[in-house]
């Protein structure tokens, strides 16, 4: 049977739990802040503490100075990965699973659907910032951050914007609160700008929730020049072939020295924020988590860290991700844990470490992982639904010849023992009955699904839509 707490187990079809949110005392203690930070197609092997080959000095501090989170999984794009994140729920309920939202798109996340701000603002947190990338919906007002538990919004609404002019199909996409911004600068640094700016304002207030969703890596691949000139740009050379997703500006020699330079600015701007963290005293007493949406884009230069596949893809090129959670004085520095969880699970952890001891009015699909944390336990046995066909667990991986990806190209459906086989090289389909059983029964389950609505494809009303003036659609 399916449990009514956040550390039990949660049901895998819709299964409404009609409680109370309590405000209850967080295990004795005052509450943490909480920082969660979110990279835009950045690789597993795209970080130093994954072995890349171009240094991340702050993301490697967090990652030293708390646990990684080696086999944490999301969704293989955007939209669905920050829908699950933000209800602990698989977007699968709602249908947004094998797309984005685009900007011609009039979709939101379902409005029954409580989100982490809603849910940490009964638990006290007075301030709640979202900055930066929000792509849940943006054509009506209902699906604003600030109609969603937010109570400031400084970003965008889009995905892929430019990151100097701030615009995305010619029009200006840059936000604070309901206005426009037409504040100057790269958009990466001015995300992190306003983190520290929020910190510093936030601070002894009351305990405070940052999402800050990074845009980069994400494409248009555009640098500062002086990030692209630390990472050895000479304007001597030629550069890369022009392709429109590239940008017009801010381009290096190669794809891969502009993609370096676009991610030691999102380290820089990492560090930032801890800095603020540690001059405003509060870094003992503030959750910074971090990870990234879903795997690298297969057209750039980012790396799936010798993980099989990419973005859009189940492989766990494509879902397996970078990720840390760093407590200062809570959590164990130094480890990496190989629990299985992933953008389901932060939510439902986060109510358990701030002391929400009581249900949800949507069941979660996600887990409590506070006693892998904090090192309690070492493993949690669940499997954990991937989309289209595809699951994990805590040794296998299935991935069904049903699942209708198409770029997949899986003919059959396959088992891997990702214990002794991480690049799923070898089908064990045939081998393994229980195991593929198991995670057969789990997937079906969730294929089942049928939700009121769902996104249409990506392309469909591209033809000929115009963006409103300065992403101003709402009548406030």
């Amino acid at each position: 049977m399916p449990s009514k707490t956040l550390s039990g187990t949660f049901a895998a079809l819709p299964l409404l739990v009609c409680l109370l949110w309590l405000p209850l005392a967080a295990k004795g203690q005052e509450r943490p802040n909480i920082i969660l930070i979110v990279a835009d197609d950045l690789g597993f092997g795209d970080v130093g503490f994954n072995e890349s080959t171009f240094p991340t000095p702050h993301i490697d501090d967090l990652a030293s100075g708390g646990m990684v989170l080696n086999r944490f999984y999301v969704a293989p794009v955007c939209s669905p990965t920050r829908a699950g994140l933000m209800t602990g729920r698989y977007p699968d309920r709602f249908g947004l699973r094998e797309t984005v939202i685009p900007p011609w798109r009039d979709f939101g996340v379902d409005t029954s659907e409580v989100f982490m701000p809603e849910i940490l603002g009964n638990a006290g947190y007075q301030h709640r910032a979202m900055i930066g990338k929000w792509h849940l919906g943006h054509s009506r007002k209902e699906y604003h951050p600030m109609s969603r538990g937010f109570t400031h919004f400084y970003g965008h609404f889009n995905g892929a914007i430019d990151y100097f002019t701030h615009k995305r199909e010619g029009e200006l996409d840059w936000h604070n609160d309901y206005e426009s911004s037409h504040d100057q600068g790269y958009a990466t640094d001015l995300l992190a700008d306003e983190a520290v700016s929020c910190i510093q304002k936030y601070k002894g207030d009351a305990p405070f929730f940052i999402y800050l969703a990074f845009n980069a890596p994400h494409s248009p691949l555009q640098a500062k020049k002086e990030d692209l000139i630390a990472c050895g740009f000479d304007p001597g050379k030629p550069r890369f072939s022009h392709q429109k997703d590239y940008g017009r500006e801010g381009r290096g020699n190669t794809k891969e020295q502009t993609y370096h330079a676009m991610v030691m600015a999102l380290d820089r701007g990492i560090g930032k924020v801890m800095k603020a963290l540690d001059e405003e005293g509060i870094a003992d007493n503030t959750i910074v988590i971090f990870h990234s949406d879903n795997g690298p884009a297969p057209a750039y230069a980012g790396s799936s860290g010798g993980l099989r596949g990419h973005k859009f893809q189940e492989w766990e090129g494509g879902v397996r991700v970078p990720a840390l959670v760093y407590w200062e004085n809570h959590i164990k520095a130094g480890k990496r844990s190989e629990q299985v969880m992933g953008y389901i699970d932060i939510l439902p952890t986060l109510a358990d470490i701030v002391g929400l001891e009581v249900g949800f009015p949507n069941a979660l699909d996600g887990r409590s992982m506070r006693t892998i944390w904090n090192g309690q336990k070492d493993t949690i046995e669940r499997n954990f639904y991937l989309g289209c066909g595809a699951a994990v667990n805590h040794r296998w991986k299935l991935v069904l010849e049903s699942g209708g990806n198409p770029t997949m190209n899986v003919k059959e459906d396959v088992l891997f023992d990702l214990w002794n086989d991480p690049t799923e090289a070898k089908n064990r389909s045939n081998e393994m009955g229980e195991a593929f059983q198991n995670l057969n029964s789990w997937i079906k389950a969730f294929e089942s699904i049928n939700p009121p609505m769902e996104v249409p494809p990506y392309h469909i009303g591209k033809e000929g839509f115009q963006a409103p003036k300065e992403w101003n659609i709402y009548d406030f």
